[in-house]
């Protein structure tokens, strides 16, 4: 299935300049964004109150938060434990101007307010455990979350290295910093609540990113083997215009099955798929405008793709 005609020609590295230059600048503000804003670290990350209860009638798990919402408590995890009774709520606790309010004295306070306000809308629920979880469990996960994104981007390199040619895993390198800044520096600047599920979504989309590099990379590498006179520019538009329909109609479906997850999974998937949206967007971008100028920027050529054939000896004696 195609939407594109196979024989397109668009001239897309005639416009690296003008690319790399809006890329630059979205790196940059991302950048700014990352640092001087910072992220909205979640409840994940900072710590904060976990209250368990358990109904005696089957719940939904949005009545539960409405009637949070409804007293006060904004911004609530709220979820099923394996059932339609028992539910966990974790929330950030208020600040206190005591400062001699111990952390379970604190946790026993917002709980007991908790229970009042699902009380006040459904009156069979009590409660069956509450606990403070400090925000040194958030550090160690926000140092695991940064670890496992440098092991996935590293792994990619070593991978696209072995299986192309080193120009290709450092154009990829790039590409995959490019789209990962991007895309929690965009969270970053909109302040949206980075969680657990946002962080895995950030790793869905450094897999999704290079896919699609992958496949321009290939064609590139086919191309330059069966063509004997052609400039590398010719080649990596040919490439690119090649891929196109393939690169638009995955983006596209990906895209519809995250909005459809937006609309209807519910306010527990919304940062992962409005992060998914967001790379969806800027991985496509980057694998037409970016991956490619990087590519031809660092100089690859017919040579670096052709197999190596082992010279006879008998040969290379002969004068």
């Amino acid at each position: 299935m195609e939407i594109f005609h196979h024989d397109l020609n668009i001239n897309f590295l005639g416009m690296r300049k003008v690319s790399i230059a809006i890329s630059a600048i979205l790196l940059i503000v991302s950048a700014w964004a990352i640092m001087v804003k910072g992220l909205n670290y979640g409840l994940d990350f900072t710590g904060g109150v976990m209250v368990e209860v358990n109904y005696q009638q089957p719940i939904d798990v949005g009545e539960v938060r409405q009637a949070l919402e409804a007293a006060g408590f904004q911004h609530a995890v709220v979820q099923s434990l394996g059932g339609t009774r028992q539910i966990s709520i974790r929330l950030q606790p208020p600040k206190s101007g005591n400062r001699n309010v111990s952390a379970d004295q604190l946790a026993t306070q917002v709980s007991d307010s908790v229970l009042a306000a699902l009380k006040a809308k459904r009156p069979g629920v009590t409660m069956t455990r509450h606990d403070f979880v400090g925000p040194e469990v958030g550090q160690e996960l926000k140092n695991s979350g940064v670890m496992a994104v440098i092991v996935v981007i590293i792994g990619i390199m070593i991978y696209l290295g072995m299986r192309f040619e080193k120009r290709f895993a450092v154009a990829a390198l790039a590409s995959e910093i490019h789209d990962t800044v991007i895309t929690v520096g965009i969270i970053a600047l909109v302040q949206r609540e980075f969680d657990m599920t946002v962080l895995a979504s950030v790793l869905a989309v450094v897999g999704y990113s290079i896919n699609d590099k992958v496949v321009v990379f290939d064609r590139v590498r086919e191309l330059f083997r069966l063509t004997r006179k052609a400039e590398p520019e010719q080649i990596l538009n040919r490439a690119i215009n090649n891929t196109l329909s393939r690169t638009i109609i995955t983006s596209v479906f990906t895209a519809i099955t995250m909005a459809s997850l937006y609309l209807f999974g519910g306010t527990a998937v919304h940062g992962f798929a409005i992060t998914m949206l967001i790379g969806i967007l800027v991985g496509t971008l980057s694998s037409i405008f970016f991956a490619s100028p990087i590519l031809l920027w660092l100089g690859v050529s017919k040579k670096d793709l052709m197999p190596v054939t082992k010279e006879n000896p008998e040969l290379a004696r002969r004068p």
